[in-house]
């Protein structure tokens, strides 16, 4: 068994919990409150700028070129393509680019995006290709998820064919690859892999939970 395999092990209460989540259950209905939804929407966006910066400075531990050009092009590909992208989706909800770009991040995103990022810089490669991947991965699984629940066409069909795409899987698969690279050589760094990985896991089930309940600052 691969070192991704085993983090999901690890994780299965997580994926669980994300899988029953309101939020997610009427996402896959076309029920979930429209508000709610462009939360999340304005939330990822914010998330993305550094999700970007994490590629990046991963890309700057890379020990090998391949790795190296493979992690500074996804970065390139966020904030040259994917953020436009975002843009485009946000745009068909009714939500503006200014709105997207003002936003104050919420407390749940404010924490995972600063636990990615010092994670970034301060961890290991290894432990940062093991935080990068419950986005990866718990995207592709709850969507499928979603897909499977869905009975019918809705508004928000387009976020579920998004994430069940050929291009996020192919993207998923290298994660997984990426993190099973990294358990094979730095087999000492498993434990580090491992709270990594659950961190970030439980923070994506947060955040959905943020969007579902329009967390915002109270002060």
């Amino acid at each position: 068994m691969g070192i991704s395999d085993q983090l999901l092990e690890d994780g299965e209460h997580v994926w669980t919990a994300q899988k029953a989540h309101p939020f997610v259950r009427e996402l896959a209905a076309g029920t979930v409150d429209e508000a709610a939804f462009q939360h999340w929407v304005k939330q990822d966006y914010r998330y993305l700028l550094d999700y970007a910066r994490l590629f990046s400075i991963a890309g700057s531990k890379a020990r090998n070129e391949e790795t190296m050009t493979h992690l500074l092009g996804v970065a390139h590909e966020v904030l040259d393509h994917e953020m436009e992208l975002h843009r485009e989706f946000a745009a068909d909800y009714g939500i503006s680019r200014e709105e997207l770009e003002t936003v104050e991040k919420a407390p749940t995103c404010h924490a995972y995006t600063n636990f990615l990022v010092r994670t970034a810089y301060e961890g290991s490669i290894a432990e940062i290709a093991a935080a990068l991947y419950p986005c990866m991965q718990g995207y592709l699984d709850v969507a499928e998820h979603m897909a499977d629940l869905a009975e019918e066409t809705h508004r928000y069909t387009p976020f579920i064919e998004m994430y069940t795409g050929d291009e996020f899987r192919d993207a998923t698969a290298w994660c997984r690859e990426f993190v099973d690279h990294c358990g094979k050589r730095y087999p000492g760094e498993h434990d580090a892999m491992r709270e990594a990985f659950l961190t970030s896991a439980k923070l994506e089930y947060r955040f959905w939970e943020m969007a579902y309940t329009l967390e915002g600052w109270e002060l």
